[in-house]
């Protein structure tokens, strides 16, 4: 058997050589690698069991997609030994060695041992097993059985059983991937519009006996013949696809994933034009088939369904005289009607909107719906009916959102808005967007929704009460789709996109007063969260120019609620307690502002110190204990720190205010995650950095940094990390914090060199240009130093270590990650500020420490 095993290792290695040459030379069609792979595993496999000699009684059995004669590069084997009855001991030893010659030879093979009967009761408890047995293809061994089970297997399975169990795994599997086909790496054989989509269709017909070719399908009624050909059109795109895959990656690789996504595009012959990578017009045409694959599945299943578990007929329900209600379906009268009056296609979900019971529409209105929307022309778009139907649309109180999914999902929203259509399966490459630009504009208007629902009222209970007296919401679902629409144009996208709202508005005959609401909301969409990230938002200079900017207390509750719908929806890992925050100080702030409340630094601060003053009687501390350590902090401190923060670093400084050790201390954040950590030392050089390199090494991100300096010479430095999770060991880690960083601010000698942790997919094939600012601050007394670069373990300590070696103090750090873009802002002074020569260098140096 060793020289057999060398032989067939030859022989399959050769093999697969000779396939892969073929198909890269285009000599070779996806379906004929895929079968021919198939054929030479067989002869291997043939071969090793007969060499083996097991049992005549036996049978050797192909499973799966390598039953259905499709065999990928990087696919296990799936192999089924059939046995007459329970094997004993010999049988059992004879086939260890079996799969053990197949691992030998170089195949990865899936195996499972069982008996006829074994197979038909996993089947039957299990619709994966019986998916998979469904497509058995007898290898070797005895006929006999293989017929025995087969005939058993046929006669037991139920296909109306079959295709219920297949859409319920279907929606688990949709629901795994967002059930969306527009993630940035989505998995071709698994997420919506994927291979899987196709094949649910392919096993039902096996089951129901209607045959094994799409154009079968045809012929039963199920599918019509273009259908037909579209679908096939859409399974070789998509095998192409997956042998590619497989072969880039030296292995079994069925997401799209960023490493591979370059080299695919060369492949396929895509090249970077203008604004967009080879790479995103690859996976802009990717996204589109497998939004065409997820319309075909839901038509075929729907009429498979109908075919196996036929409904006892109902009378339909009229609604008007273009649509009626079947069953819970939407049907149109005459499946002609789009074609005959367009604007029927804005009505039909509008009905779909109004009639909440209504769960979609037929497989045959779809259809013609697909087929209509290229009746959404230019003279549709000045129809003002159409325009006024649209409006009606966003004015719904219920559906809004799975609507317009719908719309999109049918090619109707891009048709009726095509500066919309431009954007559907866009990629966003700035490393904190996780979908489409389509796909986010979709979840900006679900968030925004969700404000609305008095259940949900839980999740943002500002945003539920705000958006509650907020008259004419629907514009802010207006804002939301033209917010980001003009991404990819090149250019500044929010000015373009506020021209673009502009021309809707006035198309659709809003009033000027809502014509300038939405257009400043779009213009203005990303200032909010650029001003509660960058700058001091207890500045009470800060909020006066931001209150000057929006102008008025309605377009502040609008931009507040769109601003934290779209951060929300940029991607899971943005949004945290600590930004929210942020954003809900400015947003009250400003609303003060807004409203004639003075805005009094004076009058603030004293309120503060109030309040700070009764949190320290509750923990039975007289009002003269603060009042040695509040005589070194100065406004600017009691600006920046809230009442709880002063209260709690108070009570733990007011009886060592001239303290010759650090004192750290740490707490679970009093919001959202993480901890928070100050730190009360003498100051003196790179004290900013060696904290910040000690969380670094402790595995913790700074999310946030208050730094300030006392009157009296000492650093009362504040950080908000994250890391490490929140678990019921954090008192354990508080105390090993307080313990190690003290020690670590205590050290001396040089700092130690940046660790280089482990980039993310992301950061490696998408990096962010670094770029540093260095300017002086309006008043003159400090310079403002901001950057941006992608984000990576330890940049934050590489900063603060080149900062140090330049001798620059840094008086106030805002810490701002959006997912692996860093935008970090710092109030700096030093000597080396007031020579441009230096300020150059010190620009220079950063760029290199900001380097990935």
């Amino acid at each position: 058997m060793p020289g057999a095993a060398e032989r067939h290792r030859g022989e399959l290695a050769a093999g697969r050589q000779a396939l892969r040459e073929a198909f890269s030379a285009g000599k070779l069609a996806p379906a004929a690698l895929l079968r021919r792979h198939a054929q030479l595993i067989d002869g291997i496999v043939r071969d090793v069991w007969q060499e083996l000699e097991l049992p005549r009684e036996a049978a050797l059995v192909a499973t799966g997609g390598y039953g259905r004669g499709e065999l990928f590069p990087g696919s296990d084997v799936d192999l089924l030994v059939l046995l007459p009855g329970d094997p004993d001991a010999a049988q059992r030893e004879r086939l260890e060695r079996l799969v053990g010659a197949f691992w030998d030879v170089g195949l990865e093979v899936g195996h499972s041992v069982r008996t006829v009967e074994s197979c038909l009761q996993m089947a039957r408890a299990d619709v994966t097993v019986e998916t998979a047995l469904l497509e058995s293809r007898y290898l070797s061994g005895s006929r006999r059985l293989f017929s025995r089970f087969e005939k058993s297997f046929r006669a037991q399975v139920d296909p109306a059983a079959f295709l219920k169990a297949k859409k319920l795994e279907q929606e688990q599997r949709h629901a795994k991937h967002q059930d969306t086909p527009y993630a940035l790496e989505p998995n071709l054989k698994e997420a919506p519009g994927g291979m899987r989509d196709l094949q649910i269709i392919h096993w039902t017909g096996l089951a129901a006996g209607l045959g094994s070719r799409w154009s079968d399908l045809a012929r039963h009624g199920l599918i019509e013949a273009g259908e037909a050909r579209q679908i096939a059109r859409h399974e070789r795109a998509l095998q192409d696809l997956r042998i590619r895959l497989h072969y880039l990656a030296g292995r079994r690789e069925d997401r799209i994933v960023f490493d591979l996504q370059g080299a695919l595009a060369a492949q396929y012959g895509y090249r970077d034009g203008g604004e967009r990578r080879a790479s995103e017009l690859m996976m802009q045409q990717y996204y589109r088939a497998a939004k065409t694959i997820t319309q075909l599945n839901t038509i075929v299943l729907q009429n498979l369904e109908a075919r196996l578990s036929p409904r006892p007929e109902r009378p339909r329900q009229p609604l008007n005289e273009r649509f009626q209600v079947n069953g819970e379906l939407l049907e149109a009268v005459d499946e002609r009607v789009f074609e005959r009056e367009p604007l029927s296609i804005l009505e039909s979900f509008l009905l779909l909107m109004q009639h909440h019971e209504l769960r979609g529409m037929t497989a045959g209105t779809l259809r013609a719906l697909w087929r209509a929307r290229f009746r959404i022309d230019g003279r549709f778009r000045k129809d003002e009916i159409a325009r006024l139907l649209f409006l009606q649309l966003l004015q719904q109180k219920q559906g809004l959102v799975h609507e317009f999914r719908r719309m999109n999902q049918y090619g109707i929203l891009g048709r009726y808005l095509p500066e919309f259509g431009r954007i559907v399966g866009q990629m966003q490459h700035d490393l904190f967007h996780v979908y489409t630009v389509d796909q986010h504009i979709l979840m900006v208007l679900r968030n925004l929704r969700r404000f609305t629902m008095p259940e949900l009222a839980h999740e943002f209970p500002l945003c539920s009460e705000l958006i509650s007296g907020f008259d004419r919401p629907w514009l802010l679902y207006i804002a939301a789709l033209y917010h980001d629409i003009a991404k990819g144009r090149g250019g500044d996208h929010s000015e373009l996109g506020a021209q673009d709202v502009r021309a809707f508005a006035k198309r659709h005959g809003l009033s000027r007063e809502d014509r300038e609401l939405v257009e400043f909301l779009v213009a203005n969409h990303l200032a909010m969260s650029g001003v509660a990230q960058k700058q001091d938002v207890h500045d009470p200079e800060v909020v006066r120019a931001f209150t000057e900017r929006v102008g008025s207390e309605r377009r502040l509750v609008a931009l507040y609620l769109l601003t934290v719908a779209d951060i929300r929806g940029t991607s899971p890992k943005v949004w945290n307690a600590w930004k929210a925050k942020l954003l809900e100080d400015l947003f009250r702030a400003a609303r003060r502002v807004l409203t004639g409340e003075p805005l009094a630094r004076d009058a603030a601060l004293a309120e503060k110190q109030a309040e700070a003053t009764r949190l320290l009687r509750l923990y039975a501390l007289s009002d003269g204990v603060k009042d040695k350590l509040w005589a070194q902090l100065d406004t600017p401190y009691f600006l920046r720190h809230d009442a709880q923060e002063i209260a709690w670093q108070t009570r733990n400084l007011h009886y060592r205010v001239d303290t010759t050790v650090p004192v750290v201390k740490a707490r679970l954040a009093p919001f959202g995650e993480g901890l928070q950590v100050f730190v009360y030392t003498k100051d003196r050089e790179a004290l900013f950095a060696r904290i910040c390199g000690y969380f670094e090494r402790a595995g913790f991100n700074i999310a946030e940094a208050k730094i300030h300096t006392t009157r009296n010479g000492y650093a009362l430095d504040t950080f908000l990390i994250m890391g490490q999770g929140r678990d019921s060991h954090y008192s354990d880690r508080i105390a090993a914090i307080e313990h190690d960083l003290a020690a670590d601010v205590l050290a001396q000698g040089e700092l130690a060199p940046p660790r280089s942790g482990r980039l993310s997919r992301r950061v490696r094939h998408f990096p962010v240009t670094p770029v540093v600012d260095i300017r002086p601050d309006e008043r003159g007394a400090y310079h403002v130093l901001s950057f941006v670069a992608s984000d990576r373990p330890g940049l934050l300590y590489s900063v603060a270590r080149t900062l140090a070696e330049q001798h620059l103090n840094i008086h106030t750090a805002r810490v701002n990650t959006l997912g692996d873009r860093a935008e970090d802002v710092f109030l700096v002074s030093g000597e080396a500020l007031s020579r441009s020569k230096s300020v150059l260098q010190i620009e220079q140096d950063l760029l290199k420490a900001l380097q990935i």
